[in-house]
């Protein structure tokens, strides 16, 4: 008999996990719908020629194709069939795919729903997606995003937003000591450019983001061996002792980037935001200009973001985003400018479960089941829980009339707190006999004393 399992990088929630997940998915709602954020939901598939030739070739690999239904094969020639070529095979036989990202697809909705949508659009989208990863720990095939962004506006005061909606999020989640990574796509611009690298932009700043992981040697080799020159890396060289506060790293950006037209852009928006967060506030989190942060290159052509997990915890970033001018020009409608960011779920989850941040009655659980013991003692039992579901009280019955130790072991097991008897002496008296079980006190009860103390 074979054995049942589950695809690899797929996983099992228990009824614990999914109370926990829906935790966090809940407070990242509520939060989105505070800020004027609006639910969208788009197919789990879209059509290939959606998804294909927007994530680059590595992109395009992992994305899961579906079979055409029906005799797919019918399609292929015998030409095309012997050649056992299976990316131009792919195009006859699919022609659907499960969505990759929650970006494209939300693309692909702005511009086919233009005529309808009000600008700017503010939405949020939490839905799983796909990818034909290999799977490795904290990295899996099947995943939830939990998205937000504005399109059509090129208003600064998003950013601003967006850093306070990060904010007020792990705020609620009682995570404090998170560090929001900002940066800005056209500093890093002026900065190739006054080093003389405008050509290898993108190998530059590959090279910048690793500072954290093979220090200042390993980043000047690796810019070495992409053909940056030795008189570049000179003019590089105060990039690597900035230090400070934001007003200071400011400061230095400035001086370094005098020349730089599209430098100095970069930094009077990174000015913008910094001191209009400051004026603010923030709750919990800190916000921190990182000239090194690149993330996102091929599409951020504004600030970017990156959220730090606090620092007691090894955990890569935990949530990032940032602006982009043109997401929908893939698609033929041209200068959309917006800003998103995006949540990780997964390892917000592995935070929160490390430092013990969970809150204990997270559970989704009965607060009370009702023992049965038999027929006239199940219905009794029956009235009273449909009337403290009414009231919004958890409550169940065992549904058969079995020992009574298999009963409150049940409940044990369940971690259920609480558990009613009704015997024949407490049908008299109209009454109930609430147990404890932690501590196994027992008390009796009317009715409305019963719904007050499971109401609590």
């Amino acid at each position: 008999m074979l054995k049942p399992s589950i695809p690899k990088g797929t996983r099992d929630f228990t009824p614990e996990e999914v109370s926990k997940r829906n935790y966090i998915f809940n407070t990242i709602k509520e939060t989105f719908s505070l800020y004027g954020f609006q639910p969208i939901e788009t197919p789990s598939f879209e059509n290939s020629d959606t998804l294909m030739g927007k994530y680059g070739e590595e992109g395009d690999r992992l994305i899961f194709k579906i079979l055409n239904s029906g005799d797919y094969l019918s399609k292929v020639d015998d030409a095309l069939y012997s050649e056992k070529n299976s990316t131009k095979m792919t195009a006859k036989i699919s022609e659907k795919a499960l969505r990759y990202d929650l970006t494209v697809p939300f693309a692909r909705y702005v511009v086919q729903h233009q005529n309808e949508i009000t600008f700017p659009f503010k939405r949020y989208q939490i839905q799983p997606v796909w990818r034909a990863d290999r799977p490795q720990k904290g990295r899996f095939r099947e995943f939830y995003q939990c998205d937000a962004d504005v399109v059509g506006s090129k208003s600064l005061w998003q950013e601003v937003e967006f850093v306070q909606l990060y904010d007020a999020v792990y705020t609620k989640l009682r995570l404090k000591g998170v560090t929001i990574k900002i940066n800005n796509r056209k500093v890093l611009s002026g900065i190739a450019e006054t080093i003389g690298a405008e050509d290898k932009l993108i190998d530059f700043t590959v090279a910048l983001d690793k500072l954290d992981k093979i220090g200042e040697e390993g980043v000047k080799k690796e810019m070495r061996e992409k053909g940056i020159s030795e008189e570049a890396l000179d003019k590089l060289q105060p990039l690597f002792s900035f230090s400070g506060n934001n007003d200071e790293n400011l400061k230095s950006l400035s001086e370094m980037l005098s020349e730089s037209e599209t430098g100095m852009q970069g930094v009077e928006e990174l000015q913008f935001i910094t001191k209009n967060i400051e004026t603010l506030g923030l709750k919990s989190a800190s916000l921190q200009i990182d000239v090194t942060l690149a993330r996102g290159l091929n599409y951020y052509t504004g600030a970017i973001l990156e959220v730090a997990a606090p620092k007691e915890v090894k955990m890569g970033s935990i949530g990032g985003g940032g602006r982009y001018d043109d997401l929908t020009g893939i698609f033929g409608l041209k200068d959309m400018s917006g800003m998103g960011i995006s949540f990780g779920l997964d390892r917000t989850y592995l935070v929160l479960e490390e430092l013990n941040l969970f809150p204990e009655a997270i559970s989704e659980n009965s607060r009370a089941l009702f023992l049965n013991f038999g027929e006239k003692e199940a219905l009794y039992a029956m009235k009273t829980i449909s009337k403290l579901r009414g009231a919004n009280v958890k409550a169940e019955l065992y549904p058969d009339s079995a020992k009574m130790g298999k009963q409150m072991g049940y409940a044990d097991k369940r971690n259920i707190p609480f558990t009613i008897l009704a015997g024949e002496k407490e049908m008299e008296a109209e009454a109930f006999t609430l147990k404890n079980m932690k501590t196994g006190e027992q008390t009796m009860m009317n009715y409305s004393e019963l719904e007050s103390f499971l109401a609590e």
